[in-house]
């Protein structure tokens, strides 16, 4: 499930910095970092979980799926509370320095 969740969050933060001149600015391409960086992470932790168990990797408990989930989002979460205080950081509109 993190695999799952974390690539549907790159394609999407992809798809957004790339068809929009305002995600550009807003340093959206910090996002799309950090998400195919976790799912290349992911992609790798499922190799060698499949290389160990085999088919039962297809089979997971219920109560795992719903911990990778969790974990997928959380991750999720994280990442969107970086990218916010990158971009408060940097200020790439001059918000901040015009008020002071």
């Amino acid at each position: 499930m993190t695999l799952l969740i974390t690539i549907l969050a790159a394609v999407v933060a992809t798809v957004i910095w790339y068809s929009s001149e305002k995600a550009r600015e807003l340093r959206v391409i910090n996002l799309v970092f950090m998400f195919w960086g976790a799912s290349l992470m992911w992609l790798v932790d499922a190799v060698v979980e499949f290389i160990e168990i085999r088919a039962e990797y297809f089979q997971p408990a219920a109560a795992d799926m719903l911990n990778d989930a969790f974990l997928g989002f959380s991750v999720i979460a994280l990442a969107l509370v970086i990218w916010v205080v990158t971009v408060l950081i940097k200020d790439p509109k001059h918000i901040f320095a015009k008020k002071g």
